[in-house]
């Protein structure tokens, strides 16, 4: 399938039909998703991977008891990182493993620890999440490309998702993103005209 015609017939499900991706499906939209773009290539996001189904039936009140949580096949909880200062450093050590000269990217990687400490801890939070959906974006197209669907979601309360699942404070969920294969039909899509869009 083109990318066309994926961002075309991808849509928010609302319903799926409880069947099981295929292992080897969810490594490749996995592989979709760890590609996704970030500012630095910082990534500061987690995703928290459901399958259980009486986790996911736990989750469903704190999602305003919406059926697509226990009708996917996963549920992937988007966190944002708040602890960008320890993905730097994450990275730096990756960078180094892969070839990199560390006197060479050290102007590099102050950079980026300036950045991170002129912002305040809602900054953070901010950032982080605005980052966390360029990878959100990648797991819908990406479901899509692999042949099943999916649907982003804010609905849902963040604390109780961070008490149900044990979260650490560095980690808050940001969207959800159930996938699976859909059990209801989309309505036509309808977008704003491109000369109101670019102008």
């Amino acid at each position: 399938m083109d990318f066309e015609k994926i961002v075309q017939e991808r849509y928010a499900t609302k319903l799926f039909d409880g069947r099981k991706i295929p292992e080897g499906k969810i490594s490749k939209l996995f592989e979709v998703i760890r590609n996704a773009a970030s500012s630095f290539n910082i990534q500061p996001w987690k995703i928290i991977v459901v399958k259980n189904q009486e986790l996911k039936e736990r989750l469903q009140p704190a999602t305003w008891n919406q059926q697509q949580i226990p009708t996917c096949s996963h549920l992937l909880v988007f966190c944002a990182d708040t602890d960008i200062a320890g993905n730097i450093d994450r990275l730096e050590k990756l960078m180094v493993e892969n070839g990199a000269d560390k006197e060479s990217i050290k102007g590099y990687i102050g950079m980026m620890k300036g950045f991170e400490k002129n912002l305040s801890e809602e900054q953070k939070l901010s950032w982080s999440q605005r980052q966390t959906f360029l990878a959100l974006g990648n797991a819908l197209n990406g479901a899509k490309s692999l042949g099943f669907d999916s649907c982003p979601m804010e609905g849902f309360d963040p604390k109780e998702y961070t008490k149900i699942l044990g979260l650490p404070g560095n980690l808050v969920p940001t969207a959800l993103c159930p996938i699976g294969y859909a059990s209801d039909k989309p309505n036509p899509k309808l977008r704003f005209p491109k000369d109101e869009v670019f102008v």
